[in-house]
């Protein structure tokens, strides 16, 4: 959806259900799963590692008594993490963009990649190493907002919740600290997402890219296809985001309670 009207065409999905048929229709069950190979390495490479980074830090600059940063502060943890994440991942972002679109371009034009590590190669090989690296800044400025948002949304929305005395810290009360986090992040991102996605499926037409810079996305988008595109497909990015959040916070919690238990009360 974020590629559809992309270079002035008419809208290939009027809705989410919509592109969810016409993807069916066109290209099999198996087309709604085209690039998991590229989204499992991505997951394994950007979360791991802006999780990691961000646990570390809200370790580091908490209250010698456990008491949390304040938010501004856990905003900037979350930026840096998710900066850092962002830049590890991005070889897998730019496969996953390229295979998921792969079905929307003629049959002559389609680059037909096996899997991820054959995207990867073919990539490095037919346009260069540093093309694996295409989009790296508006993919590590999403991250930016993505992580200050999720991050920082999450654990505010925790604290409030436990605050409230009307929840304990279990998996409900992490259950809707991460659906609260989960709707900021997406309505915070979407326009850098759709510059990101932009950006790193674009083709280059007689030697020239079809976009100079991440603005130059922002204003064709909104010029050619109204102000309210940047968040085009919001409710299927929320669909995934939402879920997404919801299951990374509460297996990241209940591990870091069984790392707590089993090796630092150790």
């Amino acid at each position: 959806m974020q590629l559809s009207g992309a270079g002035a065409k008419g809208r290939e999905y009027r809705t989410s259900l919509h592109a969810l048929g016409s993807i069916l229709r066109h290209e099999g069950l198996r087309g709604i799963y085209t690039g998991l190979s590229a989204g499992l390495l991505r997951q394994a490479t950007y979360t791991t590692t802006r999780l990691g980074i961000y646990s570390v830090l809200l370790e580091r600059f908490g209250g010698a008594d456990g008491t949390p940063p304040p938010f501004l502060a856990k905003a900037a943890m979350g930026m840096t993490a998710g900066a850092a994440g962002a830049f590890v991942g991005t070889p897998a972002e730019v496969a996953l963009i390229r295979m998921t679109a792969d079905g929307r371009l003629p049959p002559g034009e389609r680059r037909g990649y096996h899997n991820v590590f054959d995207a990867l190669v073919r990539m490095a090989r037919e346009e260069g190493v540093l093309t694996l690296w295409r989009g790296c800044i508006p993919t590590m400025a999403r991250a930016v907002v993505v992580n200050a948002a999720q991050l920082a949304s999450y654990s505010q929305s925790k604290q409030f919740l436990l605050d409230s005395g009307h929840f304990r810290d279990d998996i409900l009360c992490h259950f809707c600290a991460s659906m609260i986090s989960g709707l900021v992040t997406t309505a915070a991102s979407m326009p850098v997402d759709i510059v990101k996605t932009r950006i790193q499926n674009m083709r280059t037409i007689d030697g020239k890219p079809e976009y100079r810079n991440g603005l130059d996305v922002l204003l064709k988008v909104v010029r050619y296809e109204g102000f309210f595109s940047l968040w085009k497909g919001f409710t299927p990015y929320y669909a995934r985001l939402g879920p997404h959040t919801v299951l990374t916070f509460i297996f990241l919690e209940q591990m870091n309670k069984w790392y707590q238990r089993l090796f630092l009360s150790a």
